[in-house]
């Protein structure tokens, strides 16, 4: 520890987000990195305490506290403080394969769990981290390191998500030849169609495929596995075949007029717009716009959020944002306490910038959607809403959401982005291999630590294999996946 009161000398710093009204204008990276010394004293901060909560990454009360990786934020911060970039990398990189990902993305449950955190503000971690990983490529520090012994076998990765690509990596990394089929036109899964640039620009993503092929792993897009490439085709020509596509079905809301046009699934709406904008930057017009429109997002979640950002940026007319549940508090309940996960509510930057530009906060809670009314031409024109209310279930004793009679409000709407998740796999992917599904239609397997289906030398990895998660959770199933197909191939596993 190189500082034994750096939680005392210095307050927390974050990275300058730039203002929503200029941000809005590009759907770039918005926020500029702290110089070097002022990042040397975000890593003094760290206590170097006794029990590091935010590596611990374990359920507290039903929801985990800490890095999903178990990250060594201690050991790393104090490199950080040292100004010695490169051993910090070298400790970061031993338990997360995509630093540059997760530093951006991801909603940083290490800094929810640090000690600092407890009576005061928590370290910068996740900013560290990127400080890390950004000084690593531009110092030249990441080059390839393909591995000096093949092992001869051959794994084939279904899906480029984070899940795939940590897959990919590690059994790389073993000797072992590996091929990632992804469907799309480019890698990366919904790291690349489904998050805006603004949250991770696309060239962070290619340049981390770039490493990798330098690394000897073979990248295939436009494949569609179970369509352009049997399952059995797969099993005949590797010797292993990881299921990594991802939580593909998005949840519908079922309200009488769904039928009307004008109503998309959030994926839909962000992949079109990023797939457009790296193509032409917008100009070939092949995405579902917003602009000049009333648009009402269903999903108060991170990709509802994401909706809100694209559609201003678009230059939508209004912007709605709707969820069932109640509003957090601004601060922890006292049933709440650290280190579990704060259950607090939060403006992110979509919301931010709706504020901003429309005066107000865009999310209306405990409110749902009672129907949809098209037009004469059979286009969406508005939402007829309706208030819930939180009512204790009798029988089960738990808490459901229950319409308030009386409470019906149209709101215009010409546009209609439905982000209320994902539900599982998609058929045509599991029929194809043979592989039971749970109830919730995720990929089977004998227990959440265990990877390999009940079909011979298939396996599977992320929210394919989870459910729905974060970008941390997937790269750790990623990593625990390739342990389970290695120790399948070689008998035992180094990883």
């Amino acid at each position: 520890m190189g500082k034994a009161t750096g939680f005392l000398d210095y307050e927390r710093v974050e990275n300058v987000g730039q203002e929503p009204l200029e941000r809005i204008k590009t759907y770039r990276e918005f926020h500029t990195p702290l110089d070097m010394e002022e990042r040397k004293k975000q890593g003094a901060r760290c206590m170097d305490c006794g029990v590091p909560f935010c590596q611990n990454g374990k359920p507290i009360m039903g929801m985990v506290s800490g890095c999903p990786l178990n990250n060594l934020c201690p050991e790393w911060n104090d490199f950080v403080y040292k100004g010695q970039m490169d051993s910090a990398a070298r400790r970061l990189l031993l338990t997360n394969c995509f630093p540059e990902f997760t530093s951006r993305v991801c909603p940083a449950l290490c800094e929810k769990a640090c000690t600092c955190g407890l009576y005061g503000d928590a370290v910068t971690v996740k900013e560290n981290e990127y400080a890390i990983i950004e000084s690593a490529f531009e110092s030249g520090f990441m080059k390839p390191h393909p591995p000096k012994v093949r092992t001869g076998k051959k794994v084939a990765v279904i899906g480029s998500g984070p899940s795939g690509l940590a897959t990919a990596l590690q059994l790389n990394k073993r000797g072992h030849s590996v091929t990632v089929y992804e469907r799309e036109d480019r890698v990366g899964g919904l790291l690349m169609y489904g998050i805006p640039n603004m949250k991770l620009e696309k060239t962070v993503i290619e340049r981390r495929v770039a490493l990798m092929e330098a690394e000897g792993i073979t990248f295939k897009t436009g494949v569609d596995v179970g369509k352009d490439i049997t399952a059995e085709e797969l099993k005949e020509n590797y010797d292993a075949i990881v299921l990594a596509c991802g939580a593909s079905n998005p949840r519908n809301i079922n309200a009488p007029g769904r039928e009307a046009q004008g109503i998309y699934y959030a994926v839909e709406f962000l992949k079109a717009t990023t797939k457009s904008l790296l193509n032409s930057n917008l100009s070939d017009g092949y995405y579902i716009s917003a602009k000049y429109k009333n648009v009402v997002i269903i999903g108060g979640g991170d990709t509802g959020n994401d909706c809100v950002g694209t559609s201003i940026r678009h230059g939508c007319k209004s912007v709605v944002q709707l969820e069932m549940m109640p509003k957090l508090p601004d601060e922890r309940a006292e049933n709440n306490p650290w280190p579990e996960w704060p259950r607090i509510c939060k403006t992110d930057y979509g919301q931010e910038e709706a504020i901003a530009v429309f005066g107000h906060d865009p999310r209306i809670y405990q409110t749902t959607v009672k129907q949809f009314i098209s037009d004469s031409t059979g286009h969406i024109r508005s939402v007829e809403t309706i208030k819930l209310q939180s009512v204790k279930d009798e029988k089960t004793g738990r808490m459901r959401m229950e319409e308030i009679a009386g409470s019906e409000q149209v709101i215009p709407a010409d546009l209609v982005l439905i982000a209320a998740g994902f539900l599982g796999a998609q058929s045509y992917v599991t029929e194809a291999f043979g592989v039971e599904v749970t109830p919730r239609t995720n990929v089977a397997t004998d227990s959440p630590d265990s990877y390999q289906t009940n079909v011979e030398k298939v396996f599977t990895a992320g929210d394919m294999h989870r459910g729905q998660s974060l970008v941390v959770w997937a790269i750790r199933e990623g990593r625990e996946a390739a342990k389970a197909v290695d120790k399948y191939l070689m008998g035992y596993t180094n990883l």
